[in-house]
């Protein structure tokens, strides 16, 4: 068993989703989202993709992920909006409370952990 994994989203299958309907505010977002590795113990990490409009996040979890393409606004509840563009990583502790608004088409790789 090799301990490299090489990914190509561009031959792999996605999961299509959306937002829970409680949880959205605006538009019609569709994300896609291509898991490349599950590990034991809840570690996740991938690609994700969401079209455009407004929902509300309630993070459980750890993530990292570093925005590939696109233009979205992640605002944590009593706090300030953060724009945020290709180039531009965040990690969102859990505990975090707030909305996640995709302007524009944004995609995403990521790493998560339970």
């Amino acid at each position: 068993m090799s301990h490299m994994l090489s990914f190509d989203p561009v031959t792999a299958e996605a999961e299509i989703g959306a937002p829970a309907p409680d949880r959205l505010i605006s538009g019609t977002p569709e994300f896609r989202t291509w898991n490349i590795e599950e590990a034991p113990g809840g570690l996740y990490a991938g690609i994700w993709e969401s079209t455009p409009g407004k929902w509300r996040v309630i993070y459980e979890e750890w993530e990292y992920f570093h925005i590939l393409s696109g233009y979205s606004i992640v605002t944590e509840e009593g706090g300030e909006a953060v724009h945020l563009r290709p180039g531009h990583r965040m990690v969102l502790r859990p505990g975090f409370n707030g909305t996640w608004e995709v302007v524009e088409t944004t995609r995403k790789d990521y790493v998560v952990r339970l």
